[in-house]
């Protein structure tokens, strides 16, 4: 097993055709892309004594909460502390990792469900879960950006689709083994926290198993890297440690943050924010219809903005979300007072494209600025972002909306100012963004392999077109 696992059996043999690593990739993404899903057990799991209303002694959903924020401080500690492990190690061992982490911290939690201990759901789902999310997150964005030098943002973007997909395939799933396993003294969270750990297992371990890298030097046929390189694509590499010392990764920590501050504060937010700018128009079944596009959306945004990204550049790219983002949420206190339910559903669609579209092309936006070589390691550092924005965001609108309503704003006005504050987070993305130079000479390696390479050069390398 060991030896299967190992970093050189990874490297692919001739013939070896490179379309089929993203499926792996996906098989990884839609499995812990189950954690935006999350919020289909909140409601149960505040029965599970009382299993048809809360009783004495039951969790909260104030408690319930911190399993969500969890997942995504976990993640991006993980990612930082593991990313040059990672890297070292190649994907297929991460990968087997993530499963084993994702998979067990559902059997944890289980078990917490049946015991009735909120400290083994924030142990399995928190913690070991959210291990295994960072792992999961960043195994295969190295991987891709090394077989798709031609379209890394294309690469990634297809990968990362995958993570805003799973809470569309997670959500109905779990909704209905909840309701197959629940009986009179049980509301089937713990069965279901069983079988879905272990769907997820097993899906997450094909899709480790289908990782490859390329060998040293390889290329797609008939592409040629540019003779004219870009000014903001390098054919060099800095060291993970080199690069969290350069004034581009900072700003790049920045452009990430406040980017996903905006859009994951609206979306913990979204069900209740439309019913109460609209009150009385938007009922609850049609609210939770606005999540579910706003997911779709979320997801189509990161293959198509990562996609495009190829052909503006990243920087462009982002200068898009942000002046675009920024008269968007702008715009939102108008839609809410003219009473346009179209027109607010419609700007929310464009900003989560653009949310979903951060995530997928700062893969490729690091890639271009630090090389290919240590891409996941730096990646991984770089996600502490996405753990300050996922407590800055709904922290930021939670409690700007409280206090507009303890001052006696009707609640159907009690976000225009929070909208306002996100379009000033997007201002500092955008200068940010616009800061971004070229890295500087002195950070480059000496000597690198080339990039896309992962070991030693050999003949007959795969070609995949």
């Amino acid at each position: 097993m060991a030896g299967l696992l190992d970093r050189e059996r990874t490297i692919a043999r001739p013939g070896f055709n490179r379309w089929l690593v993203p499926p792996a990739a996906l098989a990884i993404h839609l499995s812990i892309g189950q954690a935006y899903a999350y919020s289909v057990f909140k409601l149960p799991l505040t029965r599970v004594l009382g299993i048809t209303e809360p009783a004495a002694g039951d969790w909260t959903q104030k408690q319930l909460q911190w399993i969500f924020t969890l997942f995504f401080v976990v993640l991006g500690l993980s990612a930082a502390l593991f990313g040059r492990w990672l890297e070292r190690v190649g994907p297929r061992k991460a990968g087997v990792v993530a499963a084993f982490c994702w998979g067990g911290g559902y059997m944890i939690s289980a078990l917490g469900v049946h015991l009735h201990s909120i400290w083994l759901l924030y142990l399995g789902n928190g913690v070991i879960g959210g291990t295994g999310l960072g792992l999961g997150y960043i195994s295969p964005v190295s991987t891709l950006i090394k077989w798709f030098p031609d379209r890394r943002g294309m690469a990634t973007g297809m990968a990362i689709m995958g993570f805003g997909g799973g809470a569309m395939i997670g959500a109905p799933l779990a909704d209905a083994l909840m309701k197959h396993y629940a009986s009179a003294t049980s509301v089937g969270v713990w069965q279901t926290f069983v079988t879905m750990g272990g769907i997820y297992f097993v899906a997450m371990l094909c899709g480790a198993f289908g990782y490859r890298l390329p060998p040293p030097g390889w290329k797609p046929f008939g592409w040629t890297a540019p003779v004219r390189q870009r000014a903001m694509i390098t054919l060099r590499n800095v060291h993970v440690d080199r690069a969290i010392r350069t004034p581009q990764f900072w700003l790049l920590w920045l452009v990430l943050c406040m980017n996903v501050s905006a859009g994951i504060g609206v979306l913990e937010q979204a069900s209740p924010m439309i019913q109460e700018v609209f009150s009385g128009a938007v009922s609850a079944s049609a609210a939770a219809g606005f999540v579910g596009l706003l997911s779709l959306f979320n997801i189509g945004g990161r293959i198509f903005w990562a996609s495009l990204s190829d052909y503006l550049g990243r920087k462009r790219t982002y200068l898009a979300f942000f002046s675009l983002g920024f008269l968007l949420y702008a715009a939102v206190p108008f839609a809410g007072k003219i009473g346009s339910v179209p027109l607010f559903v419609a700007i929310f669609c464009v900003i989560l494209t653009m949310y979903g579209g951060g995530f997928a092309t700062i893969p490729a936006y690091l890639a271009d600025m630090f090389g290919t070589q240590y891409v996941g390691a730096i990646h991984g550092r770089l996600l502490t972002a996405w753990s300050t924005a996922g407590v800055l965001g709904p922290v930021l609108v939670n409690y700007i909306r409280q206090y507009q309503i303890d001052r006696g704003v009707p609640p159907a006005d009690a976000y225009n100012v929070t909208m306002y504050v996100l379009a000033g987070l997007l201002v500092v993305g955008f200068l940010s963004n616009l800061a971004v130079k070229p890295v500087a000479e002195r950070h480059y390696l000496a000597e690198t392999e080339p990039a896309g390479g992962s070991g030693p050069a050999g003949r007959g390398a795969p070609q995949g077109a």
